[in-house]
Order: C-alpha cells, then sequence, then structure tokens
C-alpha cells in the first residue's frame, strides 16, 4: 500500500504500526524503539498499541527519534 512516511511517499506491505517500524527500523539502521514516537495522520499511537494499529491506504507516519541536546 501506499503510504507517507516522514514526508517521502513510499510502497509498503505492512499491515500495522508495529510491522512498519520493523521494517523502517532496518531501512533506517534503527537499532531499538526506546526513545521512538510514532504519529499516524497527526495522532500520537503509544508503543504499547503499535501492534494493534492497522494501515491503511494514505496514511501519514511520522517516526521521530527523542534527541537529548540543548
Amino acid at each position: 500500500m501506499r503510504l507517507t512516511v516522514n514526508g517521502e511517499t513510499c510502497e509498503r506491505e505492512a499491515a500495522d504500526l508495529a510491522a512498519l517500524f520493523a521494517t523502517e527500523a532496518e531501512e533506517r539502521g534503527i537499532e531499538s524503539a526506546q526513545g521512538i514516537a510514532i504519529a499516524v495522520n497527526g495522532r500520537v499511537v503509544r508503543k504499547s498499541a503499535w501492534a494493534e494499529t492497522s494501515l491503511n491506504e494514505g496514511d501519514r507516519i511520522e517516526i521521530v527519534r527523542a534527541m537529548q541536546g540543548g
């Protein structure tokens, strides 16, 4: 299905947010979900709900990592 992930349109086979994160983590070299926040269509999804959050054609997903700094 066609999704927009961090502003880039792409084709993904992931049925849920957990599967999408696994794919994106592998492609982007993300080793852990610690400090990661994901929003679907502007709504932040709790990590505990990633596997239960189905994806639909055209969804916009933002994956961000908390960074320390000032």
